[in-house]
């Protein structure tokens, strides 16, 4: 045997369970996997983290990690004690202090060594301790894992008070050829593990880690999660061939499938062709979401009347599992069809007076009142980006219909694209009925946001109102509490204003929507918010704290849920900000540069979105750099300016330049300004940040010649308007003084 097979070796930990819930599983082995490596890691010993492998199937959570060493290495430690000023007395012998040291170190106080330092000399003591057996610390360190997995829904079983995800039945753990002396879940640990319940059910015995998984494969187990995926990809692909077609294999449903398996078996299906009239969302739903089946398509992606069911054993007699998987799709789909008969035999505007009789939010009422809501939303976000407001107020008004349909009630994962479906079956626009579904989009992270124009204003409309309905009944998430998916919904409506490049005043959106529950006229609202949007008056005489709250002029209707409207507003504003900063982080925009835009808060999204751009160009030019050390000067010195009482001129006067460098920088300020205002007032911000650019050359000479706080008070208030004017000029795009070096 050689010397790194005598300092190494493998380690294999095994919980044997009862089958575990598959939309768990994943995290809950590479969770396992993480908190092995992680306390190995901050034991000291030694192991191959890279060639560490998760391992699972419904039945077992395993962990192999490769090359862990058998000893802790030794670790070098100090004690340092008393001065020795204070350590011994004028005789030279110890003190109590220096005895006590030495005793609690276990040797004598002269066997001390001392340690110079530049703040004295001290006692000090040094040993190498001795590292452990790493067969001495795993079992806690593993314990510890285990004990601190984040289990979704805990249980007990039996008369014990273990506690675990489903009950453990076995404890696999072994380092080499050793057994751990480990227990868990009243479980001692052993070599023992199990295979295929049906075609291997009798205990197998693992000599060393590196027998594990060949063991279980001849027991009928794939205890490799990626292994398994793959063949089920490739044998539900092969089954597909054999049906004629080919095979829909989304991946989250492909994930599942392999957690619900150990020894996967792909067997095809059909189903009876009179369901085939169903629509597409209905069969696919009903095949793929409530058994886990896989649809049989033709090469153009139209579904087949067949599917893949996936067994977790290789059957003697294929044809009883065909049977039985058809048995329990054909109820289903014979269901659906009666829903679907039934429902196009009611008009979808219909069923909007029902929506009365379902609550939306016990402040907020019913459905139909948030119907009616986001109708004039939909109608006014319409008419402002030129599309058609009365399609826009049809689909708003039908886009809840479809909830008090059938199928809806027995299908919800359903609700918008049975909507559009109806909708169209029953003569309405193709338009308006494509909105019905889009209302929802994007439906979940990283889907796409809707693709029609009229789909768009209804999403917009339809977040709005539940954004600021929800706040208005101070039901703002906290933590990691989002009861109605506010985060969702704000991200949802930046993604399809900006992705849509939808130019919309967000802030006169959102008061509109406010001005509902506030019970007080929007134009009241907008003249009180526009004296607290504070990003809008000049940036010199700007506080950029958050405002604070002050009732609104004039009577406010009793049954207001919102008491300041104006600031309801700000926080939803900044609520909103908060989320579209996440959605740019996630797309490279760092966060100076989206700082640097957000301080001067744009109306539109849109807007935001290209001086984003702008600035992100802007900061690779070589002047950016010392431009925006000129912008954090001049934002210091007028910040502090105005602190103290200076004036600070709004004309320039000529007159009292008293550099050069003030009338060259006074000269290529208004050339700036000539170039760059139209570019900036046509949201051409990387033009307009490239022209003001130039301005680097007269504004360094500036700051080297010129005293800004001049002793004349004439002089300095001039000095300091003109940068302010300088200041105000970078600001039309955004606070560049924000911009990391």
């Amino acid at each position: 045997m050689s010397t790194a097979e005598l300092l190494f070796a493998d380690l294999i930990l095994e919980l044997g369970c009862e089958e575990l819930p598959a939309a768990s599983l994943t995290s809950l082995a590479t969770a396992l996997r993480d908190g092995v490596l992680a306390r190995l890691e901050k034991a000291g010993i030694d192991h191959d983290a890279k060639g560490s492998k998760a391992l699972w199937t419904p039945r077992r959570l395993c962990v192999m990690v490769p090359g862990i060493a058998l000893k802790q290495p030794d670790q070098a430690q100090e004690r340092r004690g008393p001065a020795v000023h204070s350590g011994v007395d004028a005789d030279g012998q110890p003190t109590r202090a220096l005895q006590g040291f030495a005793k609690s170190c276990g040797v004598e106080w002269d066997q001390l060594e001392r340690l110079a330092t530049d703040k004295g000399e001290w006692f000090v003591h040094r040993q190498i301790k001795p590292g452990a057996q790493t067969a001495e610390v795993l079992p806690t360190l593993l314990a510890e894992a285990v004990n601190s997995l984040p289990l979704p829904k805990p249980m007990r079983w039996g008369s014990g008070d273990k506690v675990f995800l489903r009950p453990v039945h076995w404890l696999l753990a072994l380092l080499g050829e050793n057994v751990l002396d480990l227990e868990l879940f009243g479980h001692q640990a052993g070599r023992i593990t199990y295979g295929h319940r049906f075609h291997a059910p009798a205990a197998i015995e693992i000599g060393s880690p590196g027998d594990y998984a060949p063991a279980l494969l001849a027991a009928q187990v794939q205890v490799d999660p990626c292994e398994r995926r793959l063949r089920i990809h490739e044998d539900v692909l092969r089954a597909a061939e054999e049906t004629g077609g080919g095979a829909r294999i989304p991946e989250a449903l492909l994930d599942e499938v392999m957690n619900l398996t150990e020894w996967p078996s792909a067997i095809g299906c059909s189903i009876p062709a009179e369901y085939m009239r169903l629509p597409d969302s209905v069969i696919v739903t009903t095949i793929e979401t409530h058994q886990r089946f896989f649809p049989v398509v033709d090469d153009t992606g139209k579904l087949l009347p067949a599917f893949i069911g996936v067994a977790n054993l290789v059957s003697t007699d294929p044809a009883q599992i065909k049977q039985g998987y058809e048995r329990v799709v054909r109820p289903r789909l014979a269901d659906a069809a009666f829903f679907y008969d039934k429902d196009l035999q009611t008009p979808l505007q219909n069923n909007l007076d029902d929506l009365e009789r379902v609550t939306y939010q016990a402040q907020l009422g019913s459905v139909l009142d948030k119907t009616e809501r986001v109708v004039d939303l939909a109608r006014a976000i319409a008419a402002e980006i030129g599309a058609d407001a009365a399609a826009a107020a049809q689909a708003a008004r039908l886009a809840k219909c479809d909830l008090m349909s059938l199928m809806v009630g027995e299908f919800p994962e359903l609700q918008g694209e049975m909507g559009a479906t109806y909708a169209l079956a029953q003569g309405q626009p193709k338009e308006v009925a494509q909105a019905l579904d889009e209302v929802y989009a994007p439906r979940q992270s990283g889907s796409p946001i809707a693709a029609s124009e009229l789909g768009r204003v209804l999403a917009i409309a339809e977040r709005v109102d539940t954004l600021v309905g929800i706040f208005a009944v101070g039901m703002k998430p906290t933590g990691s509490k989002d009861p109605f998916a506010l985060r969702r919904a704000a991200l949802g409506l930046a993604r399809t204003l900006i992705e849509g490049e939808i130019a919309l005043d967000l802030r006169a959106v959102l008061v509109v929507a406010t001005a509902n529950f506030a019970m007080f006229q929007a134009d009241a609202l907008r003249a009180d918010l526009a004296e607290r949007w504070y990003a809008d008056a000049p940036p010199v005489s700007k506080d950029k704290s958050k405002p604070k709250p002050k009732p609104l002029a004039g009577p406010v209707d009793p049954r207001s849920l919102v008491s300041d409207p104006a600031a309801h507003v700000l926080d939803l504003y900044d609520f909103i900000l908060d989320r579209t900063r996440a959605y740019y982080l996630d797309n490279g925009i760092t966060a100076d540069v989206f700082e640097a835009v957000a301080a001067r808060r744009p109306h539109d999204l849109l807007d935001l979105d290209r001086r984003l751009k702008a600035v992100l160009a802007f900061k690779a030019l070589p002047a950016c750099q010392s431009l925006a050390a000129a912008n954090k000067r001049i934002s210091n010195l007028l910040r502090k300016a105005l602190e103290g009482g200076a004036a600070v001129s709004e004309q320039i006067d000529s007159a009292l330049f008293e550099q050069d460098s003030e009338r060259e920088l006074a000269a290529a300020v208004a050339e700036a300004q000539r170039q760059a205002e139209p570019m900036f007032a046509e949201q051409r911000y990387i033009e307009g940040l490239t022209e003001l650019a130039e301005l680097q050359v007269p504004v360094d000479a500036y700051f080297e010649a010129v005293m800004v706080m001049a002793d004349d008070p004439a002089v300095r208030a001039n000095r300091l308007g003109q940068l302010q004017q300088l200041q105000a000029l970078f600001l039309r795009a955004a606070d560049v003084s924000l911009l990391a070096g």
